[in-house]
């Protein structure tokens, strides 16, 4: 009887030993999990939050749009890494991206060498976007910022910290002979299409993608002017996410990241999918 109780105490004892074991290497794994989890930082990512189809905020209040899906792409290959998404205005993510108060941020922002004192530009660019002249349907045939200023025409004011004013400039001090109107402006952004279609200016700098939403699109804002305000594109321009300037490793590792992203052509199907077009497909006659 002895003999029983021992040999069924000893295999209870086996039993217990070998769960304590099992639960002992699962607390293990679980253990280095977590290990790994408390390594990985996660980081703040600034968007434009009124920017669609660039960046905005969709009906069920996540955060979409060309540049957000193309980080959370980044994301996905950075397991170090953990992006939380903020959505704000402009002038809150430059203020709060060159802060610390986020640590990258995605606006469609153009380079400039006046940003790079302020932000890290990463080496491989985010996406491109397609710049133009909005203009009243009779000037039409106005294709390019030297037609514009061929015709001596008024352009819609652009806050000097607006890199399209950057753009403009630049075209001046190319062209000093035959220079765009160029006037500084107040506010960051301005309604471009309420103020060309008013007569208030001559014609406007826009990009492709808001000015579908406003005008092309059937629920658009503007879309009773679709007869009436033409778009017309002058360039095509590479654009950036923008670095805090303690952030160099984390824009490093973008830079491995979205080369992949690149190469296996999903930005050239975010670009269908929000553009309408595939911009990269210009990619070679791209020069800014």
């Amino acid at each position: 009887m002895f003999s029983k109780k021992l040999l069924k105490f000893a295999a209870v004892g086996i039993t217990s030993i070998a769960i304590l074991a099992g639960c002992s290497t699962s607390e293990a794994s679980d253990s280095k999990d977590k290990g790994n989890s408390s390594k990985v930082r996660t980081v703040k990512v600034a968007f434009d939050q009124a920017s669609k189809p660039i960046s905005y905020i969709d009906d069920q209040g996540n955060p979409t749009g060309y540049d957000v899906e193309v980080m959370k792409l980044v994301d996905e290959l950075l397991p170090d890494y953990k992006f939380e998404y903020v959505g704000t205005t402009s002038d809150d993510l430059l203020i709060g991206v060159e802060q610390g108060k986020y640590q990258v941020g995605v606006k469609n922002a153009f380079f400039t060498e006046e940003r790079t004192e302020k932000f890290i530009y990463p080496k491989e660019f985010l996406g491109l976007s397609s710049a133009g002249l909005v203009l009243r349907k009779e000037d039409e045939n106005i294709k390019s910022l030297k037609d514009f200023a061929s015709a001596g025409y008024s352009l819609a004011p652009i806050a000097a910290n607006n890199a399209q004013y950057t753009v403009i400039d630049e075209y001046n001090k190319k062209n000093p002979d035959n220079k765009v109107k160029l006037k500084a402006g107040d506010a960051f952004t301005i309604d471009i299409v309420q103020w060309v279609n008013e007569g208030r200016v001559d014609g406007g700098v826009m990009i492709e993608g808001p000015f579908n939403q406003q005008v092309t699109a059937k629920d658009g804002a503007y879309h009773k002017l679709e007869n009436d305000i033409v778009y017309n594109e002058f360039a095509v321009i590479k654009t950036w996410p923008l670095y805090n300037k303690k952030e160099q490793k984390f824009a490093d590792a973008y830079d491995k990241a979205i080369k992949q992203i690149k190469e296996e052509q999903k930005t050239n199907e975010l670009s269908k999918k929000f553009y309408d077009r595939d911009l990269f497909e210009v990619l070679e006659q791209v020069e800014r």
